[in-house]
């Protein structure tokens, strides 16, 4: 065989090597760029054609978030809607994270805890709210407990799944090499279900946003679904825009933060664009 042809294979894996490397640094800041314009231009071609005046253009949605920006209103809204999603999520996560592990790791834990998370998983948490106000009262521990429970069940089945889809060999061979139950925990089984838990927390944040409307919607004093409430009893579709507008904003920017630190925790993983 000459050495061409050895060098062949070598150098047709370089060249699909670094083209991975590529495609895993090309940049998609251009396309969300282009499809946002778009969208606001559908938006605005929808709006004239339908000739609604409850269809609210996006200039004048601009207008009333900024007179809201103005006034201190969204703003008053918007930290108190934050604040409640932050300390929902960030309890929920706290607790699915162990939670999912303990049922991964032990049967025992599984047996006794999965029958009720699955139970809990098919009853929508919105479902729960009258008995949430009963038990709760219409305070702040009522709204933050439903985006919790969201949260929770939404992440704990990643964290666990992540844990049953460890590969046994990586497992076994710490064992043959004397690693003990913690250490092959700690260095084997968190790293690789590292990405299903970021997954998980993915969509617990989307949940905690979703619980977020409905559970401001009982006598909440402020937050962004207080404000869309308020708004549609005057057919104030700007500012229920602004609301949707803000929600999807936060939303998006809690999801790209969550997606940054996965890609710093998880950079040993081939990935593809």
């Amino acid at each position: 065989m000459s050495a061409a042809s050895l060098e062949a294979p070598a150098t047709d894996a370089a060249a699909s090597k670094g083209s991975r490397s590529r495609q895993g640094t090309r940049s998609l800041v251009p396309l969300y760029i282009a499809t946002f314009v778009i969208g606001i231009g559908l938006w605005a071609v929808a709006g004239m054609i339908a000739d609604n005046p409850l269809i609210p253009s996006p200039l004048s949605v601009v207008v009333s978030g900024w007179e809201s920006i103005l006034d201190g209103t969204l703003w008053e809204h918007t930290s108190a809607s934050l604040l409640r999603v932050l300390v929902g999520f960030g309890l929920g996560v706290a607790l699915a994270v162990p939670a999912g592990f303990l049922m991964g790791w032990y049967w025992l834990v599984r047996g006794l805890v999965e029958p009720w998370i699955q139970f809990f998983r098919t009853v929508p948490p919105l479902a729960l709210i009258p008995l949430v106000i009963v038990i709760l009262g219409i305070g702040e521990n009522a709204r933050i407990f439903v985006i919790f429970l969201a949260s929770f069940l939404s992440c704990v089945i990643a964290t666990f799944q992540g844990v049953k889809n460890v590969d046994v060999t990586l497992i076994n061979a710490a064992r043959v090499l004397g690693a003990k139950d913690l250490t092959i925990f700690a260095r084997v089984v968190v790293p690789a279900s590292t990405p299903f838990i970021f997954v998980g927390m993915r969509t617990a944040l989307g949940s905690a946003w979703a619980t977020l409307v409905a559970s401001e919607l009982v006598a909440a004093p402020s937050g962004l679904g207080r404000m869309m409430q308020a708004a549609s009893q005057f057919l104030d579709t700007e500012t229920i825009m602004v609301g949707i507008l803000m929600i999807g904003i936060l939303g998006f920017a809690m999801d790209r933060l969550l997606l940054l630190v996965e890609r710093r925790l998880t950079a040993w993983q081939e990935v593809r664009a």
